[in-house]
């Protein structure tokens, strides 16, 4: 399997069976370094919630691939009524698909998407992403604040891969997501959402550095095998 970082916190996830793509802000989002029009075919898109920097390309790149999207109820609701495929779900809940598990854990965070009218539209509660993928567990945060349960992520699941956000600003700085890091016990701990805006600019590297050889920065284009 082959997992891929996109900058902010786009990952590409080719694995056995499908291919994937979380969070899908291309278009606009700087630290990317692909188009929409480089990604393989993709055959679901996962958003942890519906704020537009990580809807993004989304419902085009839904439509484009006859992709079905997975998020939140309401979320999901959203896309449907655009006429696309969609599964809804909920915080707490998880679902088989042919390709592994997708369960949605908690972030604690806001969701609302902004519509090409300026509508504010409400997109339900945010999430996190937990996969188990070809024998593989990932961890996708979202955008969170540091929250205790982190330590039952750790404690419950045996953690391949975790991509949490350092940005501060919207979501956990540096210092707490090292607590998250210690929280959640994965093997690898990559630092995502960060340096997008002048508002969440951080330094990866010092972060990481911070990790015990358990952290891994990723350039905007750069892959991991599991």
């Amino acid at each position: 399997m082959k997992v891929t970082y996109h900058g902010h916190s786009v990952v590409l996830i080719e694995a056995a069976k499908a291919n994937l793509i979380i969070d899908p802000f291309i278009t606009g989002n700087g630290q990317c370094t692909i188009q929409p029009d480089d990604l393989p075919k993709l055959d679901y898109i996962l958003l942890t919630h519906g704020h537009n920097d990580h809807v993004g390309d989304a419902f085009d790149l839904a439509q484009k691939h006859d992709a079905t999207i997975v998020a939140v109820a309401e979320l999901a609701d959203y896309a449907q009524s655009k006429g696309l495929k969609a599964h809804g779900m909920s915080i707490g809940g998880g679902y088989n698909f042919d390709f592994g598990r997708v369960q949605y854990t908690l972030a604690f965070h806001g969701s609302s998407y902004t519509d090409e009218n300026g509508q504010i539209i409400y997109t339900g509660m945010p999430g996190g992403l937990l996969l188990k993928i070809d024998g593989k567990t990932i961890y996708h945060a979202g955008d969170t604040a540091l929250f205790s349960d982190m330590k039952l992520l750790g404690e419950r699941y045996d953690i391949d891969l975790a991509f949490l956000p350092i940005g501060d600003n919207y979501t956990m700085g540096p210092e707490d997501a090292l607590v998250a890091a210690e929280w959640v016990k994965a093997k690898t701990v990559v630092p995502i959402h960060y340096n997008t805006f002048p508002v969440i600019e951080q330094d990866p590297i010092a972060f990481v550095s911070k990790l015990n050889g358990r952290g891994k920065v990723l350039a905007s284009g750069e892959s991991i095998e599991l």
